[in-house]
């Protein structure tokens, strides 16, 4: 497999020297849709020693425009977009130790996950999660890389705890919430481009380069012709919660994650038990099906159908109800299903 990386230690940048540290880094992938399959696919080639990826979602068929990972079989399966992505990056490298995870990123998950990891990548879809990873690279000094797009917009930042400003300060100059939906649609060439941002700069993190590390905010419009860089140093905030001299890591609060939420660009609720558990999905698919619902599953999960509306549930107990943005009728729902 000596040629396999062969040309990638070609590149000054990397070197044999850059390969080896490669080959021994752990990256922690915080969700698997269109920006974490693309950097999870390019960290795989590129011979990641460990890579942990998590994702609370399962594969449809509106993913495959843009989420190079996965397949229509996996659609036809409703495979778990983190198992979904294991299966395929381990037929990519089968010398990457890859580990999949099903759920949300909640701040105790994240604080146990990033113990031994050198580099965290957002691919989130909401700045709830976003605000959890910026405390938890605070905290532990874990570098991440911040990215989100839509439309054919798209943007990226590397943040180094006590070098650069942290997320919660470039947001009291950047405005980065309309960012967290794609109601406004999304073209791929959008997504590629910070998936190229992010990728790169994780090699650059994973080889030790750090005077390689880009430490301005980079946005662009692929449709528009436009391509920003801002330096943001002044932007670091002595009085942030997160980053500053009385830090207090305000997001790594669990009682600050809601238990109930409108997923982005979607008619579809999201509900997390107050408790985490494992639950049998045999046994309810058994007694779903005695009660007179449709049900469809797999080892991940279940579907029930229910009229317009449809509710898949997780084996932690987590469910999306789908056809509703209506939080008490989500509820109501997921009590009259699950109790």
């Amino acid at each position: 497999m000596d040629e396999r990386y062969s040309r990638q230690v070609l590149f000054p940048g990397i070197g044999k020297e850059g390969q080896d540290k490669i080959s021994e880094k752990h990256v922690l992938m915080i969700g698997a849709g269109a920006l974490g399959s693309g950097n999870a696919e390019v960290l795989t080639r590129a011979g990641i020693g460990r890579l942990t990826i998590v994702d609370r979602d399962y594969v449809e068929a509106s993913n495959l425009q843009r989420q190079q990972l996965y397949t229509e079989e996996d659609v036809a399966e409703k495979l778990p977009k983190a198992a979904a992505a294991k299966k395929r990056l381990q037929v990519i490298n089968s010398d990457v130790e890859v580990n999949a995870i099903i759920g949300d990123a909640t701040p105790s998950m994240l604080e146990e996950l990033v113990k031994d990891v050198d580099v965290i990548i957002d691919a989130t879809d909401n700045f709830e999660t976003r605000m959890a990873i910026n405390d938890v690279s605070q905290k532990y000094r874990i570098p991440w890389i911040y990215g989100a797009c839509v439309g054919s917009y798209g943007m990226s930042f590397s943040i180094i705890p006590g070098k650069t400003p942290c997320l919660n300060c470039l947001l009291r100059t950047i405005p980065m919430q309309g960012l967290t939906c794609d109601t406004g649609g999304i073209i791929s060439p959008a997504v590629q481009m910070v998936i190229s941002h992010q990728s790169a700069e994780a090699l650059k993190m994973l080889v030790e380069d750090w005077d390689a590390v880009r430490t301005s905010f980079v946005s662009f419009d692929l449709w528009r012709n436009q391509y920003t860089s801002l330096k943001m140093g002044k932007a670091k905030f002595s009085g942030c919660l997160s980053c500053g001299e009385e830090r207090t890591y305000p997001y790594l609060d669990s009682e600050n994650m809601t238990k109930t939420t409108v997923l982005c660009g979607r008619d579809t609720v999201q509900i997390r038990p107050s408790t985490q558990g494992e639950i049998s999905l045999e046994k309810l698919a058994g007694q779903l099906s005695t009660l007179g619902y449709t049900v469809k599953g797999n080892p991940y999960l279940l579907s029930v159908e229910m009229g317009s509306e449809r509710m898949v549930i997780f084996n932690d107990g987590r469910a999306l109800i789908h056809g509703t943005k209506d939080l008490t009728h989500a509820k109501s729902i997921y009590q009259r299903i699950l109790g």
